[in-house]
C-alpha cells in the first residue's frame, strides 16, 4: 500500500485505475507517466484527465520535477501527483513545480513520519528568491 502526502498531512492511498501513456487514446481520467515519458505527447488529452501521476524511480532522479513543471506550463489544471520514493526534503520543491500531492511507499512514511512532511507544508514561506529580492 502507499500513503498520499498533502499540505494537510497523510492519507491512505486508494487504488487508482490509471493507464500508461501508450494507452491514453482509449482512456479518460487518470494517467501514469514514467520519468522518461515526453509530456508533449499528453497535450492532446490534457482536458480529459483528472489525475496525472508522474513516477520517480528514486529520490535522486529529478526528471519528474521537470515533467510536472512542463505539464503545468502547458495548462494542465487537474491533480498532479508525484509517485514513488520522494523524501520529505523534496516536498517543497515538488509543490513549487506544480505537484498537488506525493504518493510514497509505506516504508518511506514509516522512516519519515507525518510531522517531517508537515514541517515542509508551508513551502511558500521558504521561497529563497522572494527573500533575496526583499
Amino acid at each position: 500500500m502507499s500513503v498520499i502526502v498533502t499540505d494537510r498531512g497523510f492519507a491512505q492511498a486508494s487504488e487508482t485505475a490509471a493507464v500508461k501513456l501508450a494507452e491514453i487514446a482509449s482512456h479518460k481520467g487518470a494517467l501514469d507517466l514514467a520519468h522518461t515519458d515526453d509530456p508533449a505527447e499528453v497535450l492532446p488529452w490534457l482536458a480529459g484527465l483528472t489525475l496525472i501521476r508522474v513516477g520517480f524511480p528514486s529520490f535522486s532522479d529529478g526528471r519528474a520535477f521537470t515533467i510536472a513543471r512542463r505539464l503545468r506550463m502547458a495548462g494542465y489544471k487537474g491533480e498532479l501527483r508525484a509517485l514513488g520514493p520522494v523524501i520529505a526534503d523534496q516536498y517543497a520543491m515538488a509543490r513549487r513545480v506544480g505537484f498537488d500531492s506525493v504518493e510514497i511507499p509505506d516504508e518511506i512514511a514509516a522512516r519519515q513520519p507525518e510531522p517531517q512532511w508537515l514541517f515542509r507544508a508551508n513551502w511558500q514561506a521558504h521561497d529563497y528568491l522572494s527573500r533575496l529580492k526583499a
